[in-house]
């Protein structure tokens, strides 16, 4: 665990870095421009390097030029790791807890998180500058005040609060767009209508992919005990360096009763009185190590239940964010429903008028057939009587009525035409 405290240190046949003043408010007390970061930074010619936002502990913060192998070696990260953080990839949100880090990919923000530092992508994003500053700021406050809560959890807390104050400020204008073009488009369908809320349907699901994934991500932290006490990297911290140092007393201790002067002769009494006070040494560090694991553990129940009510709090924030997606994708689908009735009713008075106009054209076709019929160049016997070509049109023109007028009760009674 020493790795965490010594300098990122590039190889020798590279150039002196560059590294630029702080981003955090100057007003803050002790942000100064020359203050020491804890970092040695060089910057290396090549195609692996990338700019990086250094944060300490202390809420100071450099721009440093990085490669991957330095941060692979300073955090103990595997490469797999880092290209969650590469901006030329896209991947999902993602939170990952190391032996040495937290590796945090949510929406803008890409960090890596240790026990006493933040190393984040540099980028021009409005979410990663507010970040930094949000960070130093918090860090500068707490920095003489007496907190509990490990600085690992304050940067994961800062990230998430960021990622979820962005992705429901975005729900908010997707609502305060789509509701009104929804309302119109009940009340006038259109295709530039219907092509707008296409458009905004795509934007909704994009939406809700991230915020679906976000949610799940916490959740599965949520679900499971070990994956949180992986996050907590101070306690892991305080482990090791408790082990060492415990180590490193055993064998003070055993080196002391194993060095013997020449020039005295070795007598059984003063052997066996050395290894009984060997053996109590090496117990009394073992009952020690034993009971800090103890308290170590009880310790980590704890900052484990505080670090679940504190991914509690955000999981209820992005879930809230989620219910309005899923409501404002009922809302849609409700409309698209009302729309399809609406053409359904439309197309269904079309049949209708286009049954009514079939019948007529029957009727109408049966009364110019016996018109032409008696049209023809032939003198029949019925011409001899007077006004007997009126009487067939009179006469064909009411029954051809009396039969339409039967259709259109046929079709009330069979409940196809609503008359």
């Amino acid at each position: 665990m020493e790795e965490l405290q010594d300098p990122i240190v590039l190889p020798d046949n590279s150039e002196a870095f560059r590294s630029h003043a702080s981003r955090c408010d100057a007003s803050m007390p002790g942000n100064s421009r020359g203050q020491e970061s804890g970092l040695s930074i060089v910057k290396k010619r090549g195609h692996g390097t990338r700019s990086w936002i250094h944060i300490n502990h202390t809420g100071n913060s450099k721009v440093l030029e990085l490669d991957k192998a330095t941060i692979m070696k300073h955090c103990s990260l595997p490469a797999r790791d880092l290209r969650l953080l590469d901006p030329m990839f896209i991947y999902p949100s993602t939170i990952l807890g190391r032996e040495k880090a937290i590796v945090v990919s949510l929406e803008q923000i890409r960090c890596i998180i240790t026990a006493d530092e933040v190393i984040v992508m540099n980028s021009l994003d409005n979410t990663v500058v507010q970040y930094e500053s949000e960070l130093c700021k918090r860090l500068q406050m707490i920095r003489d005040q007496s907190d509990d809560l490990p600085f690992e959890f304050r940067a994961l807390e800062l990230a998430l609060e960021l990622t979820c104050m962005l992705l429901d400020g975005q729900v908010q204008e997707l609502e305060m767009e789509i509701y009104p073009v929804l309302d119109e488009l009940t009340s006038s369908i259109s295709t530039l209508n219907l092509e707008r809320v296409r458009r905004f349907k795509g934007h909704l699901l994009a939406l809700t992919r991230r915020v679906q994934k976000v949610r799940d991500e916490i959740e599965q932290l949520m679900d499971d005990d070990g994956d949180m006490a992986e996050l907590y990297l101070t306690e892991k911290k305080e482990r090791a360096e408790a082990y060492s140092s415990a180590n490193q007393y055993f064998q003070s201790i055993s080196s002391g009763f194993g060095v013997i002067s020449k020039s005295e002769p070795v007598s059984p009494v003063t052997s066996m009185k050395g290894s009984v006070k060997l053996e109590r040494a090496f117990s009394s560090v073992l009952s020690s190590s034993k009971h800090g694991s103890s308290m170590s553990s009880s310790r980590s129940g704890y900052n484990i239940e505080k670090l679940e009510m504190l991914l509690e709090a955000y999981f209820v924030v992005i879930d809230n964010s989620l219910s309005k997606l899923l409501s404002l994708k009922e809302y849609i689908d409700d409309t698209e429903d009302l729309i399809n009735i609406k053409l359904a009713n439309v197309q269904n008075q079309l049949i209708q008028f286009e049954l009514l106009l079939t019948a007529a054209t029957f009727l109408a076709t049966i009364f110019a057939v016996v018109t032409g019929v008696f049209g023809m160049n032939f003198e029949p016997a019925i011409f001899k009587i007077s006004s007997a070509f009126e009487w067939v049109l009179i006469i064909t023109g009411v029954a051809c009525g009396i039969s339409y007028l039967f259709f259109l009760s046929y079709l009330r009674s069979k409940k196809i035409l609503s008359l």
